[in-house]
């Protein structure tokens, strides 16, 4: 890292704004903030921790007076490092600026839309859309962790729950520096907030319009075209991809190369019913042909499709038993404060040679293997009859749609099905979600005895009937755990490695991906790129045009760290 600036001067305008507790200065305080969730990690001259959306307009100020990158993160969640510094080769100091603090939510239109400030929660408006009988376009999963709202729009995140696709908005208020090297305020939220940055932050903060105010032009709060393209059975393209470009506009995919200070979405009505049927078989291409039937025949689409193979099934049930109990026993806002205690825990361990590397996940581990098994008796039986597993549920209308349609089908293929409890459905949904932090406690347990973690987020070709991938034995020889699972309506499959020791990871993942290129698939599907994928030529010009200056989030997707991109 280059040393431009007078370093004493600018933290100290920086704690003229937000207060001396709010910047952090010693490596201690900073390093949660600078350390991904699961990948990647960095250094930064401070973290400040703003409280007002004002407050960030004159920090951003600040950071291009003195020539210092802004990465903007929320709660760090991320699983492709893209909210942290990555690695030390920045040509300019870095400020992270965490906005965990501004989680206001707005409900408009009789909770037909929400707007949400940059800290703000899946989880917190889960909570609030409840007395409106609406939900967010993303539930379980990304909520448990306290994934942002505004960081999901960031990152095209979402996608599960298959009649609303990935987030996406075509209204939200950002600020960014245009070619010229000057900060704008962009407000496009179709909210009539008054003129200049001051009034309008200082006006959006304090709920301070009417709902005179609020305009409906003819922009979208939500992707309106996401059934008829996942319903397209026969399209050789994927249902759904980060770098699609029909999904980039403005805040929507920008990855943090502006800093967005608001976003308006879409709500949901709320199903009357839901039901959640648990299918398995031993056959791939008998869950191929369903979700083919199932999406080219249904008269209504089902709320979500989640697929997990048996080893899978196997690996969270030993490793991710802690998260899953911690959240069936105390509710989802838990895990946010449990992963906080685990960092605390592992950055005072590393303080002391004589306890081993990832501390709190050997306790948890040890804590999770003598506490009695937390899955229902039919789930476990389906695990010993079936490899393959697939949790389906319906709503309303759908569910004697999909009755019907099981019962005759397993009656004249091979697999079974079973309806689900409410009990049985909770802890299916559940068991699946939790799956993705079995390979990082794996690998924390036994690091000594193998190589790296890989992981790929894969969208296949909607026509693509080979869905599950089958190595060649030279390649599955490298590997010493591997799960697969994923949104099998969709095409979106995440396969999680633990690869040998000795094994180039980089080299293994470039070949496995150079597989998928052949095969017309698209990567991330989404989590974004992060750090860990690079951007395609598309969607780095896509940065480039919402960033001409390179002065937020540099070096995404594997671009130029520099300055003006050079």
């Amino acid at each position: 890292m280059i040393k431009t600036i007078d370093k004493e001067l600018f933290l100290a305008e920086l704690e003229k704004i937000v207060g001396s507790k709010s910047v952090l200065k010693t490596k201690w305080s900073m390093e949660s903030y600078c350390k991904g969730w699961r990948y990647g990690e960095g250094e930064a001259i401070a973290v400040a921790k703003p409280s007002t959306l004002l407050q960030i307009w004159k920090i951003l100020q600040v950071c291009l007076d003195n020539n210092v990158i802004v990465i903007m993160q929320a709660a760090n969640t991320g699983l492709t490092g893209g909210s942290t510094p990555y690695g030390y080769d920045y040509d300019r100091p870095i400020l992270v600026i965490n906005t965990m603090l501004i989680d206001d939510i707005h409900i408009i239109d009789d909770g037909k839309q929400i707007v949400g400030f940059p800290g703000s929660t899946l989880f917190e408006l889960e909570n609030k859309l409840e007395n409106y009988n609406r939900d967010p376009h993303s539930v379980i999963g990304s909520s448990c962790v306290g994934a942002s709202i505004v960081g999901g729009v960031c990152n095209n995140s979402g996608g599960a729950l298959v009649k609303r696709g990935p987030a996406y908005t075509e209204l939200s208020l950002f600020a960014q520096i245009n070619s010229e090297g000057t900060l704008v305020l962009v407000n496009n939220l179709g909210i009539e907030l008054g003129d200049g940055p001051v009034e309008i932050l200082t006006n959006l903060q304090n709920h301070n319009y009417s709902n005179d105010s609020i305009q409906y032009p003819n922009k979208l709060a939500s992707d309106n075209k996401y059934q008829k393209q996942v319903r397209d059975i026969n399209s050789s393209t994927p249902a759904r991809f980060n770098a699609d470009g029909r999904r980039l506009h403005e805040a929507s995919g920008c990855a943090g190369k502006i800093a967005v200070l608001a976003v308006r979405l879409d709500t949901y009505p709320t199903s009357n019913r839901s039901q959640v049927f648990y299918l398995g078989t031993n056959s791939t291409k008998i869950l191929g042909k369903m979700r083919r039937e199932i999406l080219s025949k249904f008269k209504h689409l089902p709320t979500s499709g989640e697929y997990f193979h048996r080893d899978c099934y196997d690996a969270a049930k030993k490793y991710c038993k802690d998260t899953f109990v911690v959240i069936d026993k105390l509710g989802p806002s838990y895990i946010p404060k449990l992963f906080e205690l685990k960092r605390n825990v592992d950055r005072i361990a590393e303080k002391f040679k004589i306890l081993p590397n990832k501390f709190s996940d050997r306790i948890m581990q040890f804590f999770s293997n003598i506490w009695p098994n937390h899955l229902p008796k039919r789930m476990e039986e389906y695990r010993n009859n079936y490899e393959h597993h697939w949790v389906v549920e319906m709503s309303d209308e759908g569910i004697e749609e999909a009755k019907e349609y099981f019962e005759k089908f397993f009656a004249e293929n091979e697999g079974s099905f079973f309806m689900c409890t409410e009990q049985e459905a909770k802890k299916a949904i559940l068991h699946r979600f939790v799956i993705a932090s079995a390979t990082p406690r794996f690998f924390a347990i036994n690091q000594k005895e193998v190589g790296g973690l890989m992981s790929l987020d894969i969208a296949l070709p909607r026509n693509e009937k080979a869905w599950f991938e089958v190595l060649p034995p030279e390649v599955d020889n490298l590997i010493e755990m591997k799960l697969y699972y994923g949104h099998l309506f969709c095409h979106v499959m995440h396969h999680n490695y633990v690869v040998k020791k000795g094994v180039d990871v980089e080299k293994l993942q470039k070949r496995l991906l150079k597989t998928y290129d052949k095969r017309g698939a698209e990567y991330p599907a989404e989590h974004n790129v992060g750090h860990e994928y690079f951007a395609k030529p598309a969607l780095s010009e896509f940065y480039k045009k919402l960033d001409p200056t390179n002065s937020f989030n540099p070096g995404i997707g594997g671009t130029s760290k520099q300055k003006h991109w050079k």
